[in-house]
C-alpha cells in the first residue's frame, strides 16, 4: 500500500478521535438563568450520533478500512430510558442505525447532564420465538420485586397484511429483566386484550400484591380507533405478564394537546403529595402530528385516580429541537429523581437526540398541584388570566 493511502488513513483517524473526544467531553451549561421556574432547559443535546463509540462505526484496520471510511452508520440517538445506578446517570438509549433498525445501548454520565459515553457494546436482547423485527423506547424501572425491568416496544410484520402491503405492523411490549444491565433475561410479551400496545409502562411498586402497568391501547400500528388514552391494569407473575382488564385513566380530550392519542412516558415518580406522571400528548395539524409533553398527579394510594392536571403542555419542542426526521416532536420515557430532590428530565426531539432539562421534585409537584386547570373552551382561559391578573392586583 502506498505512502498517501497509509497518510490518509492517519490522519483521518487521528482528526476523528480528536472530534469524538472534544464531542464527549464538551461541558453543558443552562440555556438560560431566568426561565420559566419549572425546569431548567440545557444547552447542548446529551446524545446525538455523533456520540455512537468509533469503534462501533470505523474497522480501524487499515488494510481492510484503507480510507477510513464509516462502514455502520448511525442514523439517530432518541427516547431513551433512565435510571441511577452505581452513582452514575444511565440512559438506555434507542440507537437508530441508517438501515431503519433500532436496538438498545447504555450511555453514562458522571453528572446527568454531560459527558455521556455509550458502554463498549450494544445491549443483547434475546428473542422470542418469533424474532423482533425492530426494538424501541424502552423503560427502565428498578421494581420492588429486586429486579431491573426494561419495558419495550417490539414490532413485526402484519402476517394478515397483504402481500403488497410491506408496512402493516403489529406493536407490542416486549420485557426483558436485569440485575447488572448487561445480562437480560428476556420474558413473554404483554399479552393482552385491546389490540397493539406500543407504550407500557411498569408501576415501580406493588398494588395490591400484582404489579400495575400503564398502557395505551390502539386498534392499529397507527390508527388509535377505539383506543386511545392511558390505562390501567395489572399482572399476577410478570413470568406469565397476562393484563386481562384496561380502565382508560386519562383519556383523550378534544382540542388539547391530547386530542389525537396520549400516553405515558416514564415511570411514575413517588412524592409526598402524590405520583407525579410524566406523558406525551398527540394533536393533528396541518404540518403533521405534534407531539409535546404534559404533567399530571395521581393518587398516592389510589393511583387509578387521576388527581391534578395542569392546562397544557409541559414541554414543546421549540428551535432547532424542531427539526429532525420525524419533526416537531418532543418525546420522553426517562427521568431521574435524585435523593436530593433533583428530577433529570430526558428527552428526544424530533426522533434525533437526546436531550435534559433540570428541575426538582418540589418545583414539579408546585407545577402540577398549583397551574391552573384546563376549562377546554376559550372564555374559561380568558377568565383564568383574568382571575390571576385580579390576584396580582391585591398585592401591596
Amino acid at each position: 500500500m502506498n505512502t498517501t493511502t497509509n497518510t490518509l488513513f492517519d490522519k483521518r483517524k487521528a482528526a476523528i478521535q480528536n472530534e469524538f473526544k472534544e464531542l464527549i467531553e464538551k461541558k453543558n451549561e443552562p440555556q438560560s438563568s431566568a426561565g420559566n421556574g419549572i425546569f431548567s432547559r440545557y444547552k447542548n443535546p446529551v446524545l446525538t450520533r455523533n456520540h455512537a463509540p468509533i469503534e462501533w462505526r470505523f474497522d480501524l484496520n487499515e488494510a481492510t478500512n484503507p480510507f477510513m471510511m464509516e462502514r455502520i452508520s448511525i442514523n439517530a440517538t432518541f427516547n431513551a430510558g433512565a435510571m441511577k445506578w452505581n452513582n452514575k446517570y444511565i440512559l438506555a438509549v434507542r440507537v437508530e442505525g441508517v438501515d431503519r433498525k433500532s436496538f438498545f445501548a447504555i450511555a453514562e454520565s458522571p453528572n446527568g447532564v454531560d459527558n455521556f459515553q455509550f458502554w463498549d457494546k450494544p445491549c443483547v436482547i434475546p428473542q422470542t420465538d418469533e424474532p423482533d423485527t425492530n426494538v424501541y423506547d424502552m423503560r427502565l424501572i428498578n421494581h420492588e420485586d429486586g429486579w431491573i425491568y426494561g419495558i419495550f416496544c417490539t414490532e413485526r410484520k402484519d402476517p394478515n397484511a397483504p402481500k403488497d402491503d410491506t408496512s402493516s405492523a403489529i406493536a407490542n411490549a416486549g420485557i426483558v429483566r436485569t440485575n447488572n444491565l448487561v445480562n437480560w433475561e428476556r420474558l413473554p410479551d404483554l399479552i393482552s386484550n385491546t389490540g397493539q400496545q406500543r407504550n407500557v409502562v411498569l408501576h415501580p411498586e406493588f398494588v395490591n400484591g400484582k404489579y400495575a402497568i400503564y398502557t395505551r391501547p390502539q386498534d392499529g400500528f397507527i390508527d388509535v380507533g377505539s383506543g386511545g388514552g392511558i390505562g390501567l391494569g395489572y399482572i399476577d407473575d410478570m413470568l406469565n405478564p397476562i393484563v386481562k382488564e384496561e380502565k382508560i385513566i386519562f383519556g383523550k380530550q378534544y382540542h388539547t394537546v391530547y386530542e389525537l392519542k396520549n400516553g405515558l412516558g416514564p415511570a411514575p415518580i413517588k412524592t409526598e403529595k402524590g405520583w407525579l406522571h410524566l406523558a406525551h400528548g398527540v394533536r393533528n395539524t396541518a404540518a403533521g402530528l405534534r407531539y409535546t409533553l404534559y404533567m399530571f398527579m395521581t393518587d398516592l394510594n389510589d393511583i387509578s385516580k387521576v388527581t391534578h392536571v395542569p392546562a397544557g403542555h409541559f414541554m414543546a419542542p421549540q428551535e432547532s429541537e424542531r427539526v429532525g426526521d420525524v419533526s416537531n416532536v418532543l418525546f420522553s420515557n426517562g427521568w431521574i429523581a435524585d435523593e436530593d430532590g433533583t428530577v433529570f428530565i430526558y428527552y428526544a426531539s424530533s426522533d434525533t437526540r437526546m436531550h435534559v432539562a433540570v428541575s426538582s421534585v418540589d418545583q414539579l409537584v408546585d407545577y402540577v398541584m398549583n397551574t391552573p386547570e384546563d376549562t377546554f373552551i376559550s372564555a374559561g382561559s380568558v377568565n383564568t388570566i383574568i382571575a390571576q391578573v385580579n390576584k396580582n392586583k391585591e398585592i401591596k
